[in-house]
């Protein structure tokens, strides 16, 4: 029996409730102009669930609308979890989507990290054990509302970076020579232009504001890595592990920047 789909793992807001423009909260700060509890309709929101400021949202001080990635978590929610009713014509619908909307983005989330391991091939003795996870969290996507409310989604992610990380070892092990470990470290506002951190650990480093003008990021491991105003001009994060959308979207970069196929140059990098 052929394996289910996986869900699209890229945001359709066509086919979303603005689901990260109601359920998440977000403080007033560098990446948002106002305060907004969680549940709450963002004051741009317009009736047909699309952004009144869309095209003018880093002009306005919402540039963390412009770097968040639900991972289509917004569309799985809207249209499988509640088969396409929404919040404002069904209110019943409110407090459960956008309860769950968290728990499935994370769930997504990890489909798109176990589906980029089954494409490496040096994480091949790991596949078997990868798919099993990757069906497990697949098939959670489709759990309904209460049963998704409930789920443990710690344990769950757990479990998958247990894997995550064996994958992560033994891709970076074909990095010759002696591999950087920054996990988690503090690296904010670093001088790392030109550095060679090919197979480097950067899982959770704190990367804000570094300077990573031509550095080589080729393997290196960047699950959890932040990158917000990183200078990424003329870097190479080709075959990067673990590189998101979001990630790129936070940083600064220029048509110089080497990124993987798999995704897509930011729009405001000059």
């Amino acid at each position: 029996m052929p394996p289910t789909p996986l869900p699209v793992l890229q945001a359709d807001c066509s086919s979303c409730f603005a689901l990260c423009c109601v359920a998440l909260p977000f403080a007033k700060s560098n990446d948002f102009a106002v305060n907004k509890p969680t549940g709450t309709p963002c004051k741009n929101l317009r009736q047909d669930f699309r952004c009144g400021i869309h095209t003018q949202l880093r002009d306005k001080g919402f540039q963390g609308c412009t770097v968040f990635d639900c991972f289509g978590a917004g569309q799985q929610v809207s249209q499988v979890t509640f088969g396409g009713r929404d919040w404002r014509t069904d209110p019943g619908t409110a407090r459960p989507m956008f309860d769950v909307f968290p728990v499935m983005r994370q769930l997504h989330e990890l489909l798109f990290y176990l589906a980029e391991a089954l494409t490496l091939p040096a994480a091949a003795p790991l596949h078997e054990d990868l798919r099993r996870a990757l069906a497990t969290t697949e098939q959670w996507t489709r759990a309904d509302a209460a049963a998704l409310a409930s789920l443990d989604v710690s344990t769950l992610r757990q479990d998958a970076n247990t894997l995550l990380l064996k994958t992560s070892e033994l891709v970076r092990a074909k990095v010759p020579g002696r591999k950087k470990n920054h996990r988690g470290a503090d690296l904010m506002g670093a001088r790392l232009s030109g550095a060679d951190l090919r197979g480097a650990n950067l899982r959770g480093a704190y990367l804000i504001a570094a300077d990573l003008r031509r550095a080589d990021l080729r393997t290196a491991d960047m699950i959890g890595a932040d990158l917000r105003d990183a200078d990424l001009r003329d870097a190479d994060l080709r075959e990067a592990v673990f590189l998101t959308q979001a990630q790129l979207g936070a940083a600064r970069g220029n048509p110089a920047t080497r990124i993987p196929p798999t995704l897509t140059r930011p729009t405001h990098w000059t």
